[in-house]
């Protein structure tokens, strides 16, 4: 049994900490709101952000940062607030503890990837990330799951799959970082656009067609960014596209419907109650697709419907007018 801490009380934080137990360990989740961790203590549940799963007595729900002190530390906090976070843990961690983020998307001032971010601001622990299809909800309920683990150094990736590997929880090992983080990232993307054909009241045909050609050029940014094509027809790219566009408890998805009926963005955003990363990521492609000069029409259609006020139909007409392609061009990678 090792000490295991888990940064971050929400849905995910949740179920990796009862992930963990399953897994022998003992487990620390800490949060930052004083009654969010109250709360959680009295009912043995995340009753706001994952109701119906119970916490073993192995968890303890705490806001003492001390509780950081830990053999390995799991940061499961939205995009927008890792580089803060990794300023508040700094101080408790023990020297060369590793930090596996399993927050999904970029950081939208700079454009980083979030281990980027934790690099940045804790050069002295080695970094990994956790992504693939694997919702809080199912994750935290014992499903079969199959995810990757990913950092530089294949030695550090392979504690990780050590530590959370279970027989429910199969873990794959992956040194191609950027291509992890960025499928990871993108996907939420597609997701949102998923929605608002879905808010459209689209066929199938249409739904498929979008996700196929976003698997395109998230695979075009990614490897411009520097990951490997063969990263995204993987857990990370494929596998969670294809998890994130068609399940209910994607909130990505659950934005995009809202937003394909007509409904403002602000609005959609109060609703969902919860961070919506695509529309994050929305922002930080679109600004990368330009500096880098990557062909992303589907990002960019998202992006005039999300802050420039053209309407889904007008986009979808956009895309479809485009001019004609070769479906495999790019040097081998897939085209639009």
């Amino acid at each position: 049994m090792k000490k295991i801490a888990v940064f971050g009380s929400g849905s995910w934080g949740t179920a990796i900490a009862t992930l963990l137990v399953r897994a022998g360990h003992n487990v620390s989740l800490i949060g930052i709101f004083a009654d969010e961790i109250d709360l959680m203590k009295r009912k043995k549940e995340n009753v706001q952000y994952l109701p119906g799963v119970f916490l073993p007595d192995e968890i303890t729900p705490t806001t003492d940062l001390k509780e950081l002190d830990a053999e390995a530390v799991f940061l499961s906090v939205p995009s927008h607030a890792v580089r803060e976070c990794a300023q508040l843990m700094k101080p408790y961690l023990r020297p060369g503890c590793i930090i596996i983020n399993t927050g999904k998307g970029l950081e939208e001032k700079t454009g980083l990837r979030l281990s980027q971010v934790l690099e940045e601001e804790l050069p002295n622990h080695p970094i990994a990330v956790l992504s693939g299809p694997s919702h809080a909800e199912e994750v935290g309920r014992d499903v079969v799951t199959a995810v990757v683990v990913a950092a530089k150094d294949i030695k550090v990736a392979e504690a990780v799959q050590d530590l959370v590997m279970t027989s429910k929880f199969r873990v794959y090992t992956n040194q191609d970082i950027i291509g992890v983080e960025m499928g990871g990232a993108l996907k939420n993307i597609i997701a949102l656009c998923t929605g608002i054909l879905d808010g459209m009241n689209p066929k199938d045909n249409t739904k498929a067609a979008l996700m196929t050609r976003g698997l395109a050029e998230m695979t075009r940014l990614g490897v411009a960014m520097g990951g490997k094509p063969e990263t995204f027809y993987g857990l990370a790219g494929i596998g969670d596209l294809i998890v994130t566009c068609t399940s209910l408890h994607s909130r990505n998805l659950r934005a995009g419907r809202a937003l394909g009926t007509g409904k403002p963005l602000d609005e959609v955003l109060r609703e969902v109650g919860m961070v919506v990363e695509g529309v994050k990521a929305t922002t930080v492609a679109y600004k990368l697709s330009k500096e880098l000069d990557i062909s992303m029409p589907i990002t960019e259609q998202a992006y005039k419907v999300l802050y420039e006020g053209l309407s889904p139909s007008e986009a979808l007409e956009n895309l479809m007018m485009r001019g004609k392609k070769h479906e495999t061009e790019d040097s081998g990678i897939l085209g639009f």
